[in-house]
């Protein structure tokens, strides 16, 4: 790390606070008060096909935890956005669900829907009403051993590393939920089958684009750090991130978080100057993706209007990809998912940076605008 008295850097984490501009009135003006949660982009307010939906609502929410909002929260909204997630329980299965037919059959959606909504209540100081599903024994067959584990893994599709270790890194919810005692021969397996997988020259997970095995590899981290684990050969990565960054193109906002968030995670020594190339490469990147109503969009073109799909790219097929569950109408405006992407990319930005973050510029009326 070096100091924090480093001017160079300081100025170049300024430039990009200035693209936050706007940023929270188009936050406040997402929240839906009468449902208790968040639209994902403009376009979704005033059409009646869509409603607010649990991952731009989770998104929300960690936001104002990292703008350190969540304290100063209203009562009235604290109840409201626990009621909104209380209500997507299925109290039979114990799954969380959006009202969009399509949702179930996306196993991705359906496993971070457990992950946002009870991580979501427990910020709000609240619980789920129900069991979840391992204990309400709804989970699917192949969580019962570890070897049945194994081949679900074994049979994931990695042709695109993006989509394919996101089923991986997901389906791990289940050993979350299992207690400490049984959790240890799962993580085992799972350590010895990735690493056997992992490609010994670059690091990276499965095939596809640079960025989308970088992105492949950004979901695995998640499953790593989610349980403590070291990451393997993090020297590989490394160089695979760096070399990314300066030759390929980011046309996703995911393309420029995944990569910050895994060499903050791995923690490779950074050089001053590499870390000042990194924030530039960065701040560039963003810039083209914040948009005129103050949030930033996923793509470069519009905001797609289905993000769960959005690793899979216009032209690309993926034989397990179920119907889009579409959130918006796609317009060329601000999105939930590319705005609390947005955050998390300043906040490893500072870390990397050895630089102390502040809550942003205007997150202090944040409330008084929902109000």
């Amino acid at each position: 790390m070096i100091s924090n008295n480093n001017q160079n850097l300081r100025l170049l984490l300024a430039k990009m606070d200035d693209l936050f501009d706007g940023f929270f009135p188009w936050l406040a003006g997402q929240y839906d008060p009468q449902s208790g949660g968040f639209y994902y982009a403009q376009s979704s307010i005033h059409d009646k096909a869509f409603i607010p939906d649990i991952e731009s609502s989770a998104q929300s929410l960690n936001i104002i935890e990292r703008q350190l909002l969540l304290h100063a929260m209203p009562e009235k909204m604290r109840h409201e956005m626990i009621g909104f997630f209380q209500r997507k329980q299925d109290p039979q299965s114990g799954y969380f669900l959006d009202e969009h037919p399509a949702m179930i059959r996306d196993e991705v959606m359906v496993h971070r829907a457990i992950n946002y909504s009870t991580g979501s209540l427990k910020k709000l100081g609240s619980e789920a009403l129900y069991p979840l599903p391992l204990a309400a024994k709804s989970a699917p067959e192949y969580v019962r051993t570890p070897d049945s584990y194994l081949a679900k893994w074994r049979s994931i599709d990695l042709s695109n590393s993006w989509r394919g270790c996101d089923r991986i890194a997901t389906s791990c919810t289940y050993i979350g939920q299992m207690p400490e005692s049984e959790r240890a021969p799962f993580l085992q397996e799972a350590v010895r089958f990735l690493a056997s997988i992992q490609d010994p020259e670059t690091g990276l997970w499965g095939e596809g684009s640079l960025y989308v095995r970088i992105s492949g590899t950004f979901k695995l981290h998640t499953f790593y750090s989610g349980f403590g684990i070291p990451m393997p050969n993090i020297d590989l990565i490394y160089r695979s991130v760096l070399h990314c960054l300066r030759n390929e193109e980011a046309t996703d906002m995911c393309y420029i978080r995944n990569p910050i968030d895994l060499l903050s995670y791995i923690q490779v020594p950074l050089t001053q100057s590499e870390i000042a190339e990194i924030l530039t490469i960065t701040t560039e990147n963003i810039s083209k993706l914040k948009r005129a109503d103050g949030g930033f969009s996923r793509e470069i073109e519009s905001s797609p209007p289905a993000p769960n799909v959005a690793q899979v790219k216009k032209g690309d097929y993926y034989p397990d990809m179920p119907e889009p569950v579409a959130l918006s109408q796609g317009l060329y405006e601000g999105d939930l998912n590319a705005s609390t992407q947005a955050t998390l990319i300043r906040r490893q930005s500072y870390r990397l940076a050895g630089c102390v973050e502040e809550p942003l510029k205007g997150s202090s009326g944040f409330y008084e605008k929902i109000i």
